[in-house]
């Protein structure tokens, strides 16, 4: 699935070309695309070689400036404005659709970055039909991303405004991590979670809604999901623990968490959580992982948590954690447990 569209503006987003003093127009049906994108929690910027006052007022102007996150208007080249948006918005340039009138900057992009997709502006209003940009279900977590990244973005700018150490501004922040066992309501949202989170994935393995409900009333799974607030808002669903229990052997059969958690210093508290219930249950523990093109974050998550491997064939390989260090949740993230 595409995660984000990049929008071109002169002739592409709008009719004309505001540099040169057009009186610039952006179609209704474009505005609806741009709407409808949105509703299905798919992100969207700006990649516009312009004077970026100018151009971001006229956005404003036309009231759409709010749908586009860290929009790249200057005169750099298109695909160094793609390079700073996959930066900043930590998606995969895989996940990136990019739309321009001009065939010259879709190849230069394309050169460049082989792995985004790049369509003509005269196909723009084809967008909401395309099956990357069209998830079999939109979630209350997807409506609210555009939503979400705009609270990370405030987030930013409070923490380079703010004077003291990093550690000093999260435990600013007020982050709360509340872990529950996943309920129906969770279950598009944790099918959406395996599909779209690559690299703190410990497998990158898809599981369907379906295959999802099943393991809730299973007496031999635990399927976990967490969330996370702070005084800005909500993160939204941001990880998932699936745990098979075989007697006094758990095996964590998939462990996930978004990107998004990364640079909050909370990108391991789940596991620690398992670790925790492991120790207190007296059992064995261990943890599938397999290797793919993006999870290596994930691998170096589960080493420095303790595990060690067991077994291995080919990219799958079995860790098990002797339990011998418990260590406890970060001190600037309160844990709440909901058993």
């Amino acid at each position: 699935m595409a995660k984000c569209v990049v929008w071109d503006l002169d002739d592409t987003l709008w009719r004309g070309t505001l540099s040169a003093g057009d009186e610039v127009v952006v179609e209704s049906q474009v505005i609806e695309t741009i709407k409808t994108l949105d509703e299905r929690g798919i992100l969207q910027s700006i990649a516009s070689k312009n004077h970026h006052d100018d151009a971001f007022r006229k956005l404003e102007e036309l009231g759409i400036a709010e749908y586009f996150l860290y929009p790249q208007i200057n005169w750099n080249s298109k695909s160094s404005s793609i390079t700073e948006l996959q930066k900043r918005l930590n998606i995969g340039l895989d996940t990136f659709v990019f739309i321009d009138d001009q065939e010259f900057e879709r190849d230069e992009v394309a050169f460049v970055h082989p792995e985004v997709e790049t369509i003509d502006a005269a196909d723009r209003l084809l967008l909401p039909g395309l099956p990357r940009l069209s998830p079999a279900h939109v979630t209350e977590d997807a409506r609210r991303r555009r939503l979400m990244y705009q609270q990370d973005e405030r987030r930013e700018r409070s923490e380079l405004a703010f004077e003291g150490p990093r550690d000093a501004f999260l435990n600013d922040l007020g982050m709360v991590l509340a872990i529950s066992r996943a309920r129906e309501g969770d279950l598009m949202r944790l099918e959406e979670l395996t599909h779209r989170t690559s690299q703190l994935n410990s497998t990158g393995i898809p599981y369907s809604y379906d295959e999802l409900d099943e393991l809730i009333p299973d007496p031999d799974h635990d399927l976990w999901v967490c969330e996370l607030t702070d005084r800005y808002g909500s993160y939204g669903k941001i990880g998932m623990a699936l745990v098979e229990k075989s007697g006094e052997r758990w095996t964590i059969e998939l462990l996930l968490m978004s990107c998004r958690t990364v640079s909050k210093g909370v990108g391991t508290v789940l596991l620690q959580f398992l670790v925790k219930e492991a120790a207190a249950n007296g059992v064995r523990l261990f943890a599938r992982f397999r290797r793919t093109d993006r999870n290596r974050q994930m691998l170096l998550t589960y080493q420095l948590a303790n595990f060690r491997v067991v077994s291995r064939d080919g990219a799958d390989h079995l860790f098990e954690n002797d339990l011998a260090i418990v260590r406890d949740y970060p001190d600037h993230v309160k844990v709440d447990i909901d058993a």
